[in-house]
This record gives structure tokens, C-alpha cells and sequence, in this order.
């Protein structure tokens, strides 16, 4: 077993087929692919790379299943899946865009799907194979999409994750925040295997005492959300990012589907050879566009701009109208919805201290976690739906608003018929 030092895990030990997987260069890529894209401009300690965190998602795993094997939980057929599972959860990003997630909001394959050539071909799948047997590349791929029938599914993809746990921990520890500070090792005691009581099928569930610390799990999501993934400025890089690298896809300076094999700073030199741009300039000298307007979601209601979130390729003609309107330089207006996520998510089963097994769901439990009204009050204080200028701009609030507030077919035909937007 070789060791590594890790400032969060401490010491990781890393088994020689792990290692081999490592030092591949389709994972090695994910040394210069940092974990939270462009938030390092905001929180310079946030330079930490996807790389770090799949090892430390495999560290964890290896962890959890040691943990279930003392339980008494991990019997011959769960045992046999557990080099599998080591192996997905280090694997679980390697198909990772430069910049975190920012391109899949603009239409890029998902990351998990770009993954899938990586370990089913080529020298990680020879590795999988030969290591764990013939049908291992196809196992793990189906463990990374959250596919697989194995009960130790939970661990990879589910509420309670070792990539959620992991991320959180050294995204707060990085950044230099407090709020992913959760007890990582009461959830990582608290796992067991139960049967699911609505399938009876045995899946990944919590032991009744660990509900305080999956509750202090959620509520680190949801601070980190408001306060770093979606914080206005990391926000505005982010929607600078986007647009320049959909205006680079539209030109025909970038091939989409060479996007998933650059590093960031290999895209960033791309561009700066041939789609060259003042948004380009802007990020490489942090100059970010400025808030000109916001409204925060809890002030929307139904799919109101939902929209913005969704289709690039009406956001993209709304901005160039509305610049054209301000009398805006192109790429000097952006929109900013973020994308919908599960804030506070729960499906899974919890082991009762009388031995009963009680389905948690996002309906709540009452007398442990009661999230329904909580769950969607916290995301919508959140997510803000924002218009960034790259020079503060004057916007007069209500007929931008009533305007965005449009269903999408009433947004495209004032577009279309070259209408007054802000009238």
C-alpha cells in the first residue's frame, strides 16, 4: 500500500490497483481541473483540483466498506462488490470539464456521461479488467450514473454519498469557511445495509442516531450553496465563462466534443489563441461583470425565468437584444439563473433503534427532519436570478422583471419581432 498526506484526510492509503488507475493520464488530467471552477477568484485558497477530491472519495470508501465489514453487514455478496465500489468512487469525475460544471449548463454532455468512454475503453478499462474482472468497467460506469442494482449504490450516488461528504468538507476547508464543518465520522459510523421497506431490495441506509449529523450534512449544502458555489461574484465568472466559451462553440473556434480533454488552463490558452474576447481578458484579470440587477427566487413563483436556467439558446439572443436596446457592447450583459439542484434531497432508509426500518424521504419524518416547507423556503433564499454588466448599468427593475417573468414563447416572439423589451 502506498501512502499519501492529505491536508483534510490526513493520511490516505492507496492500494496498487488504485495506484495504477491514478497514474493514468486520463485521471492525472484532474490535477488542472480545479474542484470549484472560478470561485478561486473570490476565495483564493479554492485552487484545490478534482484530483485531490476523487482520491479522497476513494479514501472514504474504503473507509465506509472497512467500516460495514466490523458491522457485520458486508457478507459475501456486498464483499465482492467492494473493489468496484473503490474503484467508481475513485473514478466518479474523470470526465470532468475544465471549470467544474459551469459548460453542462450550456448544454455540454454530462460529466458522468463523458466518463462513460474513459473507464469502458483504454488503459483505465484494461486496468478494471484485469484487476476485478471482465464486466468491472461496465459496473463501475453503472455505479457513477447512479444505474447499478447494487445495494452499495448509495455510496457513490444517493442523499447520503461519499463524493457529498467529501466535497463539502474540502470545499469549506479549501475556501476557509466554516459552514461544510460536518461530523463526517458519525455519517461514515452511522451507514449500514438494511432492506428498503417500500421494495424490500437491500440498498445503503442510516442507523436512527445518525440523523443529527445527516441533518448537519444538509444544512452544509445548502450555507455553501448561498455563500460560495452561488456567491454573486463567483456567479458573474461563472456566466462570463459560460458565454464566452458558447460564443468560441458557436464561432467554431472550440470543438465540443474536445471539451471533457482540456485542462482549464489549457482551454484558457486555446481561447486566448483563437476566440480571443473582452470576457476573456476580464477573467484572466478579474475584472467581473457587475450586478445590475437581482431578484431572489423566493420572489418568482412557479417556473417564472426558469428559462434563463434552461434554454442557452434564447438567453443568448435575450442578451444580445437587451444590449443592443442599452446600447451595450456584445458580451457586456449576461443573464443568471442557476440551475436547479436538490438542495436538501432525502430517499433513504433508516435503521430504528427497536429494529424497524423507516423509508426518509424529502415528505420529512416528524420528530427527526421535518424538510418540506424548510427545504424549498432555504433553496429559494439561495438561488437569485441576476442580469451582470460589465460596467454597472442602470436598469430600471419592474419592466425587466415583468419582461423575464414572460412564458418562453412569449419571450422568443418579442425577440423575434424586434420589440422594445424594456418598454
Amino acid at each position: 500500500m502506498l501512502t499519501l498526506r492529505d491536508p483534510l484526510w490526513n493520511t490516505i492509503s492507496v492500494e496498487p490497483f488504485a495506484l495504477a488507475l491514478i497514474d493514468t493520464p486520463a485521471f492525472q488530467r484532474l490535477r488542472n481541473v480545479r474542484q470549484l471552477g472560478l470561485a478561486y477568484l473570490v476565495y483564493p485558497g479554492a485552487s484545490h483540483s478534482r484530483f485531490e477530491h476523487a482520491v479522497g472519495a476513494y479514501h472514504l470508501a474504503r473507509r465506509a466498506l472497512a467500516l460495514l465489514e466490523d458491522a457485520g453487514v458486508l457478507d459475501d455478496t456486498l464483499a465482492a462488490d467492494a473493489g468496484v465500489v473503490r474503484a467508481a468512487a475513485l473514478l466518479h469525475d474523470i470526465g470532468h470539464y475544465p471549470f467544474s460544471h459551469a459548460l453542462e449548463e450550456i448544454g455540454a454532455l454530462h460529466h458522468e456521461e463523458v466518463a462513460r468512454p474513459l473507464v469502458t475503453s483504454g488503459r483505465v478499462a484494461e486496468l478494471l479488467v484485469s484487476s476485478l474482472g471482465a464486466d468491472a468497467p461496465t459496473r463501475v460506469i453503472a455505479l457513477i450514473r447512479g444505474e447499478s442494482a447494487s445495494p452499495l449504490q448509495g455510496l457513490i450516488s444517493g442523499s447520503l454519498d461519499l463524493d457529498k461528504i467529501e466535497y463539502l468538507r474540502r470545499d469549506a476547508f479549501m475556501c476557509g469557511v466554516a459552514y461544510g464543518e460536518i461530523d463526517a465520522e458519525r455519517l461514515l459510523h452511522s451507514l449500514t445495509v438494511v432492506a428498503d421497506p417500500d421494495t424490500g431490495a437491500r440498498r445503503i441506509g442510516i442507523v436512527e442516531k445518525g440523523l443529527a449529523a445527516l441533518e448537519s450534512l444538509l444544512f452544509a449544502k445548502y450555507q455553501m450553496y448561498r455563500n460560495v458555489y452561488w456567491h454573486h461574484a463567483v456567479r458573474s465568472a461563472t456566466v462570463m465563462y459560460k458565454r464566452l466559451v458558447a460564443d468560441a462553440l458557436d464561432a467554431g473556434s472550440l470543438d465540443a466534443r474536445s471539451l471533457a480533454g482540456f485542462t482549464d488552463e489549457a482551454l484558457l490558452a486555446q481561447l486566448e489563441r483563437d476566440h480571443p474576447s473582452s470576457l476573456l481578458t476580464g477573467l484572466r484579470q478579474r475584472r467581473l461583470h457587475k450586478r445590475s440587477f437581482e431578484c431572489p427566487a423566493a420572489q418568482l413563483s412557479g417556473d417564472e425565468c426558469e428559462w434563463i436556467a434552461d434554454d442557452r439558446a434564447l438567453v443568448a439572443r435575450v442578451e444580445a437584444a437587451l444590449e443592443r436596446e442599452l446600447g451595450l457592447a456584445p458580451g457586456d450583459l449576461l443573464l443568471d439563473y442557476p440551475a436547479k439542484t436538490q438542495m436538501l434531497g432525502l430517499d433513504m432508509p433508516v435503521l430504528r433503534r427497536d429494529g424497524s426500518v423507516l423509508g426518509l424521504t424529502a415528505r420529512g419524518w416528524t420528530g427527526a427532519i421535518d424538510l418540506p416547507k424548510l427545504s424549498e423556503d432555504l433553496y429559494r433564499s439561495a438561488r437569485w436570478l441576476r442580469v451582470f454588466t460589465a460596467n454597472r448599468t442602470e436598469i430600471s427593475p419592474t419592466p425587466l422583471l415583468r419582461f423575464l417573468k414572460k412564458s418562453p414563447g412569449d419571450v422568443r416572439a418579442l425577440v423575434n419581432a424586434g420589440a422594445t423589451l424594456l418598454g
